[in-house]
């Protein structure tokens, strides 16, 4: 579920970078800027700056239309999400569902399209700055590996709305802090700091807000470098072993190592590596 503060604000760290995805846009999206800043990595980059990126219906039809392009795309291997400095998403536009009934949402099945980002096979790096409240957290949540701006600020206040986190929060969160800390922080309302996310395994570094897009984008091109079949594979693997008991993951772990031995990807690896040479993947 989602929780926004409007307020206009666009970072000065962040002008080059939305200077670039507009002049290097590949689609023709109103909230979203989308760019290629390395071979094989897509970057969606959020942009409703005057509601720090507040999770509208149409920035999150946006945003889905674009995960999914990229996830089609032969010649994109890996993604980055990223907001502003001052806010990757801080929720929803309240306005939007200030006055939604029970009939509203329920019979439209209100917000269940916000979490397609989980059905995309390739995969996903957040870069988190600034606010990531409600939806905003619950969107970084669905990313593969998470990586936070020093000054991020994490959070599922929607409590104080008169309502519970509804698109992953109370599920997501609680699988990967655990219980306790979880229920704590979604019964209170209270945010966290990009430092305790840390050290929580929450996510996986954190840089300055500067570095943080660039670090991002260059792990995301060191993903987009190894054979695409089996980062899918790998990605396909811990997500589902995330969802079963230990002895089922380990099955399905073993069928896809398997099956990745029909590709041209894999001969490729291992001549590589005997022959002393870097590896040139075809998706195959």
């Amino acid at each position: 579920m989602l929780f926004s503060t409007p307020r206009p604000y666009v970072a000065r760290q962040f002008r080059a970078l939305i200077s670039h995805a507009s002049r290097y846009s590949t689609s023709p999206y109103n909230n979203i800027l989308v760019s290629t800043p390395a071979p094989g990595v897509t970057l969606v980059t959020l942009n409703r700056p005057k509601s720090l990126n507040a999770l509208s219906t149409p920035l999150i039809l946006d945003l889905n239309a674009a995960l999914k392009e990229a996830d089609t795309d032969p010649t994109v291997s890996a993604i980055v999400i990223t907001g502003s400095e001052k806010a990757f998403a801080a929720g929803a536009d309240i306005k939007e569902m200030q006055h939604k009934s029970f009939a509203d949402v329920y019979e439209k099945s209100f917000i269940k399209n916000w979490g397609e980002a989980t059905n995309i096979k390739k995969p996903i790096l957040a870069a988190v700055n600034g606010y990531a409240l409600g939806g905003g957290c619950e969107l970084a949540l669905m990313a593969d590996v998470i990586y936070a701006g020093e000054k991020a600020v994490f959070g599922q206040p929607e409590i104080k709305l008169g309502v519970i986190p509804g698109a992953g929060g109370t599920q997501r969160l609680t699988r990967l802090i655990g219980k306790s800390r979880a229920m704590e922080l979604i019964l209170t309302g209270k945010t966290f700091t990009a430092k305790q996310a840390l050290e929580w395994g929450l996510v996986s570094a954190v840089f300055s807000p500067e570095q943080l897009v660039d670090e991002a984008v260059k792990t995301a091109g060191t993903i987009a470098g190894n054979g695409r079949l089996a980062v899918q594979a790998a990605k396909e693997a811990v997500n589902y072993g995330l969802q079963v008991g230990l002895e089922q993951g380990l099955l399905y772990e073993r069928r896809l190592f398997h099956s990745l031995f029909a590709t041209e990807d894999q001969k490729e690896g291992m001549a590589a590596f005997i022959e002393k040479r870097a590896a040139k993947f075809k998706g195959k």
